[in-house]
Formats: C-alpha cells, sequence, structure tokens
C-alpha cells in the first residue's frame, strides 16, 4: 500500500517537475524568438531606408540626364530651324535674282523679234522689187515661170525614173530569167505529162445497128430506164453502130457508160436487168474511183491522208476543168510544186499535199455552196489537215493572201499546170473577149499607135509612135500596161507586154 502511495506521489512529483521544466523552456524560447523578430524588424528598416535612399539618388541621377538631352535637342532644333531660315532667305535672293535675269532676256527677246520683224519687212520688200525686176527684164510672171521651172523638173525627173527602171528592170529580169527558167525548166521537164482535152460526153460501140432498137426497147421503155436511173441523155442518132451519152457529171456519166457496155454483153436488156447492171456498175465505178484515189496518193508520195478524202479525191478522176482531167492537173501540181518547194528550200511534203488537195472540192461544188478553193480548204479543215496545207488550198486562187512560201509555190504550180499548152480549151467567144480586153487596154494609152495580143493572149505587142513616145517613156508606157492588166484582168501564168519603137524595144512581163 504504502509503495502504491509512494508511486503515486512520485508521479505527481514527476509531473508537476516536468510542467515547470517545459514551462521554462517555453517562456526561454517566446524571449528568444522575440528578440530574433526585433532583431529582423531592424535589419528590414535599415535595408528599406537604404534601398529609398538609392531610388532617390538614381531619381535625381535620371531627371537630370533627362533635363540634359531635353536641352540638347531644343539646341539641334534651334540650330536647324536657324539654318533653315538662312537657305529660305538665299533661295529667295537666287529667285529674285533668277527673276531680274529672266526679264532682262525678255526684253533682249522683245528687241530681238522685233529687229527679226523689220529685217523681214526689208527683204520681203526687197524679194518683191527683185521679183518686178525679173519679171520686167524676162517678160514673164512669177507663175509663168514656176510652171517653166516645174515642167523642167518634172521632165528631168521623168527622164531620171525612166533611166533607173530601165536599169532595174534589166537587172531584175536577167537574174529572174536565169533562176525562173532553171527552177521552171527542171519542174516541167520532171513533170512532162500529155495532155488530151476530155469533152462531156461518152461514145459507146454497138456490135451491130439491130442492137439500137433493144436498148430503145418496146415503146421506148429501156432507154426511159436507163435515163431516169443514171441521169445521163442516151442519143441514139444516125451515128452507125455507136450510142452517145451526153452529160456533165463524169461519175454518172462512167456509170452509164458501164453500165450500157455490161447490158450490150449480157444480151439481156430489160427494166429489172437494167437496174442490177447499174447498181453493179455503180460499185465497180466507187471501186475504180477509190483505187484512183490510192493511187495518186501513192504517185506523189503523199502519205497519211483520211480515207474519205481518198475516196473524193478519186472521184476528181471523171471530173473535168476546161477539158482538163482535174485528178491528173492536181497530181502534176504536186509535182510542180514539190520539186520547186525543193529548189528553193521549202517544206516538200507541205507543197505537194496542198498541191495534191487544192482542187479536192471539184468533186463535191455541185452539191456544196461556195468555191471551190474554199470547198476544199473546209474539206481539208474537217479530216484534219494541217493549217499550213489548208491555207495553201485557200490561197491557190488569191481567196485570201498568200502567208507562206509553199502556198506562193501551189499558186504557181496550178498555173503551170493550167497554162501549159494544150492542156485546157476554152470556147471561141471566151478567148476572142480575152484578146479584145488586153488590146482595149494597150490601145488606151496615150501615143500607142498600134496594139496585138500574140500567142494566145500570153503576149501583147504595143507599137507607139515615135513622136510621142521616147525612148525613156517606152520603160513607162511598158510598166503602165502591164499593171493595169494585172488589176483588170485574170489569168493563168504570165503575159508579156512588148512596147516596140523604131530604136527600140522594152519588154516587160505580169
Amino acid at each position: 500500500m504504502m509503495i502504491a502511495v509512494y508511486i503515486v506521489v512520485g508521479l505527481v512529483v514527476g509531473v508537476a517537475v516536468g510542467y515547470f521544466i517545459r514551462r521554462n523552456l517555453a517562456s526561454s524560447k517566446l524571449a528568444g524568438a522575440e528578440r530574433e523578430a526585433e532583431k529582423l524588424l531592424k535589419d528590414s528598416r535599415r535595408e528599406a531606408e537604404t534601398i529609398v535612399k538609392e531610388a532617390r539618388l538614381e531619381a535625381k541621377e535620371e531627371l537630370h540626364r533627362v533635363r540634359s538631352e531635353v536641352e540638347s535637342d531644343l539646341r539641334d532644333r534651334r540650330e536647324e530651324l536657324t539654318n533653315a531660315e538662312q537657305r529660305m532667305l538665299q533661295r529667295e535672293q537666287a529667285i529674285d535674282s533668277r527673276g531680274a535675269e529672266q526679264d532682262r532676256r525678255e526684253q533682249s527677246i522683245r528687241d530681238r523679234d522685233a529687229n527679226s520683224q523689220r529685217m523681214s519687212d526689208e527683204i520681203n520688200n526687197a524679194h518683191a522689187e527683185a521679183m518686178i525686176q525679173l519679171e520686167r527684164i524676162s517678160g514673164l510672171s512669177a507663175a509663168q515661170a514656176k510652171e517653166m521651172l516645174l515642167k523642167q523638173t518634172e521632165e528631168e525627173a521623168r527622164h531620171e525614173m525612166a533611166k533607173l527602171i530601165r536599169q532595174i528592170d534589166e537587172e531584175a529580169r536577167r537574174e529572174a530569167d536565169r533562176r525562173a527558167r532553171n527552177i521552171l525548166s527542171l519542174s516541167i521537164q520532171r513533170t512532162a505529162a500529155n495532155h488530151v482535152a476530155e469533152t462531156t460526153v461518152s461514145v459507146v460501140n454497138l456490135p451491130s445497128d439491130d442492137m439500137k432498137g433493144r436498148i430503145i426497147g418496146r415503146e421506148g421503155r429501156n432507154i426511159r430506164t436507163l435515163e431516169n436511173i443514171t441521169g445521163i441523155d442516151f442519143i441514139i442518132d444516125d451515128t452507125p453502130e455507136a450510142v452517145v451519152l451526153s452529160g456533165f457529171d463524169g461519175v454518172r456519166r462512167e456509170t452509164a457508160r458501164l453500165t450500157l457496155t455490161k447490158l450490150i454483153t449480157d444480151g439481156r436488156i430489160h427494166p429489172a436487168r437494167i437496174e442490177e447492171t447499174y447498181t453493179a456498175a455503180k460499185a465497180e465505178v466507187e471501186a475504180a474511183m477509190e483505187e484512183a484515189g490510192e493511187a495518186a496518193c501513192f504517185d506523189t508520195n503523199v502519205h497519211g491522208v483520211a480515207p474519205e478524202l481518198v475516196r473524193v479525191l478519186g472521184r476528181l478522176k471523171y471530173r473535168t476543168s476546161y477539158g482538163q482531167n482535174v485528178l491528173n492537173h492536181s497530181i502534176e501540181v504536186a509535182h510542180l510544186a514539190g520539186i520547186m518547194a525543193a529548189e528553193l528550200g521549202a517544206n516538200v511534203k507541205i507543197a505537194k499535199r496542198a498541191g495534191l488537195l487544192h482542187d479536192i472540192g471539184k468533186a463535191i461544188d455541185h452539191e456544196v455552196d461556195g468555191s471551190h478553193a474554199d470547198i476544199s480548204q473546209q474539206l481539208c479543215k474537217k479530216y484534219r489537215e494541217s493549217q499550213s496545207v489548208c491555207h495553201a488550198i485557200q490561197a491557190h486562187h488569191q481567196d485570201v493572201e498568200p502567208q507562206t512560201v509553199e502556198a506562193v509555190l501551189v499558186q504557181a504550180a496550178d498555173a503551170i499546170s493550167a497554162a501549159r499548152p494544150g492542156a485546157r480549151r476554152e470556147s471561141l467567144e471566151n478567148y476572142i473577149k480575152r484578146l479584145e480586153s488586153l488590146e482595149k487596154i494597150a490601145e488606151a494609152h496615150k501615143g500607142v499607135e498600134k496594139c496585138f495580143a500574140m500567142q494566145a493572149g500570153r503576149e501583147v505587142r504595143v507599137m507607139v509612135k515615135p513622136g510621142e513616145i521616147d525612148d525613156d517613156s517606152t520603160s513607162l508606157l511598158a510598166h503602165e500596161i502591164a499593171r493595169e492588166i494585172e488589176d483588170q484582168l485574170d489569168y493563168p501564168g504570165q503575159i508579156r507586154v512588148t512596147v516596140i519603137r523604131e530604136s527600140r524595144a522594152v519588154d516587160i512581163a505580169k
């Protein structure tokens, strides 16, 4: 029991002692913390006072620096304003001096103008007096003297011009003749072809005159069927053992000729057989036309032509122009244009292609409106021929101005082929009219005594009056006649104008 009491008393004493010890420790720690806080507060106050003093010093220094800069800026601006005022004063002084100088110059110019006007009046008066004296001495008025001077000057100018023209003509003729003869002779020599004028009729020979009655048929039914199907006139007259087929369409005429030939060979002639034979003959003619087109392309070495164009080209085998076979003419133009293009360094393929296709529109010109040159160009453009080929085709009759060398060569080749002797025929009436037109143009000029159109209109010879036309004027006259022929007439090839005087002759080709 006592032990428990001792233990409890000990615990109470221990607790009390511990409490007092902790209290003393806490009081000492609190006092130390307060002292540390007061020390920190004093240090902070000292640092704050130091920072404030430094900030005041820096502010004073910055204010002093800004004031110095502002004062320096103001001094610079005052100096600039002072300099600007000085420059303005100098400029005003310079302007004033220039204005004074300008006034002096204007006054000097006015003085000179007045002096010039006075001198001009004196010169005019002197000129008028001199003219009066000249008119009195010469006995001519000023207008008469001027007219004489102009006439004399005109005669001298015409004389010099005629001499120059004659010299240029001679030089150009020599060079042109040499080169043209070389190119054209080579071209024509290499494409020499026989030409026979084709007509608008075909003749079918009969084995006997009895066949005429079978062709006519009972009450003329056979011949009516033939004419209705073929569109060709069958002329059965007194010509022994022959039937004449007449028509302008060469394809139809050939189909009719082939139909009649097959019927005569077969011997069975009646409307049903006529229709069967006509169908077979038409297919045969179409095949022949396609073969002719392919052969033309092969002969001229023109490849890659659209099949439709080849078929249309073959139709030209049965088309004529002034009696000349158009397909043969196209082949010849292709050869001529190709040879001339090779000689001149132009594009041979374009020249040949355009030459072969230039008249292809004649195969369908009865079906389409327009000139054959436009139809040919549109047809070739439709089947994607090149722009150069289409242009040369369109320009071969001067429907448009030629823009390429190949177009000019196709023109020349077309004219050469058409103008070849025997290539084409024309009616007597047109022939006489053309000759009369040539002679009429030449006879309309002053000083012309006689005029003769020769060589089927290829040459015009003009006889002049020696008293009215001198040697120099013959060159001018030949040029004038040639120019009028070129402007007023259409003709293939060249026409040579020869002006003949007693002492000399002048040739001009147009």
